[in-house]
């Protein structure tokens, strides 16, 4: 894996460090458990349709939607990511290999918490009852402290994530922020705990190269080959 990458390796109880902005929580304990039927989250459902007479069916999982912001610091240079804990992908390296459900109390020093740490960028679900572009100047302002006005978010293009599953709608947004539009240090709201992570052009351009390796989602690669494609050779002139 890339050196770019090896902050994600870091123990994920260990201090932030190289231009982590907030500190790493510490898990202690991980275990497994039905998914309960009141989750706001998912919900699962099966879809049945006639295709050239033949009936078919789909498992299916019901997502919130979500929005997507890639940021760049202008006064530095630098593109912003955040790291954050999530439980979807350690389940997914925990139990990789096998079709049943994980259960139980997970083996933490075989299937350390870090493993499910990933690289993404800034965003969040659309669960309120504002504009897109509402949604994701707050995402910006809670995760990585920018005070950002809705006219600087550029919008790139609406996908669908998890096709396969949920295909809930993604939209993209590219934004350019300045170090006198920090106003806090992000980290997110409530319980969660999200770190702030700067990579120079090319440092970050590592990510997209062939053979790279990330523990993120496509949103992520897909804004940077956005990024690459559009933007770099302008912001790096």
């Amino acid at each position: 894996m890339f050196k770019v990458l090896g902050a994600l390796r870091r123990s994920w109880c260990s201090a932030a460090k190289s231009g982590i902005r907030n500190p790493a929580s510490c898990i202690s304990r991980i275990w497994f458990g039905p998914l309960p039927k009141d989750s706001i989250w998912i919900k699962p459902g099966r879809l049945h349709y006639l295709e050239s007479d033949v009936e078919k069916q789909v498992d299916f999982i019901k997502t919130i939607d979500g929005v997507v912001v890639l940021l760049y610091n202008k006064s530095r240079e630098k593109l912003i990511f955040v790291r954050q804990f999530r439980g979807a992908v350690y389940q997914g390296i925990y139990s990789a290999g096998s079709s049943a459900m994980a259960k139980g109390e997970a083996n933490l020093e075989k299937f350390p918490p870090e493993m499910g740490v990933t690289l993404e960028l800034c965003g969040g679900a659309v669960d309120k009852d504002k504009s897109l572009k509402e949604i994701a100047k707050e995402e910006v302002l809670e995760e990585c402290g920018y005070e950002v006005p809705t006219e600087s978010l550029q919008h790139v293009f609406d996908y669908r994530s998890g096709i396969g599953t949920s295909s809930s709608a993604m939209t993209l947004y590219y934004c350019e922020v300045c170090d006198d539009q920090k106003v806090s240090e992000g980290g997110g709201v409530d319980a969660e705990n999200i770190q702030v992570l700067e990579m120079s052009v090319e440092e970050s351009r590592k990510l997209v190269q062939t053979g790279a390796r990330t523990n993120g989602g496509p949103s992520c690669l897909l804004g940077l080959l956005w990024f690459f494609l559009y933007k770099a050779p302008k912001v790096t002139t």
